[in-house]
């Protein structure tokens, strides 16, 4: 029987992601850049896609065919369509290469130069955050949350500001929040209680942490919802997620903000005050 290939983006992104760990090698590169670079896809030549993916164009097609498509051009129809549907912009990506092209040109080291490609580059970040997350997301996180008993907040290393930032502030906003700071190194005995009426909030970008990935899995394990920030729908931590933000955070000269990740969690924090809290509740921004 013929695969039916998926009718919209949304489907696609979600079956690449679904179908990532069977992939060979080179189809997994593909299947990077394509949830990665949308409107390349859409609007490059499959010669360019190739190159900027490090394979041949034939293993574009054998990609666009392996989720049901009749080659790469009906693949990359279903990409120009959204774009023709939404307002035309630049795609992250190239929003980056344009941002990179013009810090090369500058005396970078100058401190006032520094702060001017921070700020530019985490306006990027953010453009791209409201341009990607779905009003859908957030509002199942936001019920995710209420119906929780606890909410435990994983995150280690660079993630741990966001996942420290919504543990303090969701106590601000009386629900009940457990920061998995893995002290000791004792991240699993701090998260076995977790269960199905709990929610797991998972933070992590590449490279993963192992401790975050433990804990996702065993969210996964004990039947608990999953809320991810990441970086990719690829990562370890959105595997089993029920809903996926997934983060371009600004990074300039290898040197990555936050600014976008702590952006969606005061948006899940203020959000849920706003339609769950107390009157009585501390001001969580503070």
């Amino acid at each position: 029987m013929t695969k039916k290939p998926s009718p919209t983006i949304d489907l696609l992104r979600a079956e690449i992601a679904s179908k990532y760990d069977s992939l060979s090698p080179r189809l997994k590169q593909v299947a990077t850049y394509v949830l990665d670079n949308p409107n390349d896809i859409a609007l490059e030549t499959l010669s360019v896609i190739a190159g900027r993916c490090s394979v041949q164009p034939s293993t574009i097609v054998r990609f666009a065919k392996a989720f049901g498509y009749s080659g790469a051009s009906e693949m990359q129809r279903l990409f120009r369509d959204e774009i023709l549907t939404s307002a035309p912009s630049p795609s992250y990506s190239e929003r980056v290469r344009q941002f990179r092209k013009r810090s090369n040109e500058v005396d970078w080291l100058s401190p006032y130069n520094v702060m001017h490609d921070f700020a530019e580059s985490n306006i990027i970040a953010l453009e791209h955050l409201r341009d990607v997350v779905r009003k859908e997301d957030l509002e199942k996180s936001i019920e995710l949350m209420h119906k929780a008993h606890t909410v435990y907040l994983a995150g280690v290393r660079r993630a741990f500001p966001v996942a420290a930032y919504l543990a303090y502030s969701l106590s601000h906003v009386e629900k009940r929040a457990f920061l998995l700071d893995g002290v000791a190194g004792m991240t699993s005995e701090q998260s076995w209680m977790l269960g199905p009426e709990d929610v797991v909030i998972a933070v992590s970008f590449n490279p993963y942490a192992s401790d975050t990935v433990a804990v996702a899995e065993r969210a996964a394990a004990n039947g608990a919802p999953l809320i991810a920030i990441s970086d990719s729908q690829l990562s370890p931590v959105a595997k089993n997620a029920s809903v996926c933000f997934e983060i371009k955070d600004a990074e300039v000269r290898q040197f990555r903000s936050l600014t976008a990740s702590m952006c969606i969690a005061q948006t899940l924090v203020i959000s849920y005050a706003y339609k769950y809290g107390s009157e009585n509740q501390d001001d969580p921004a503070g």
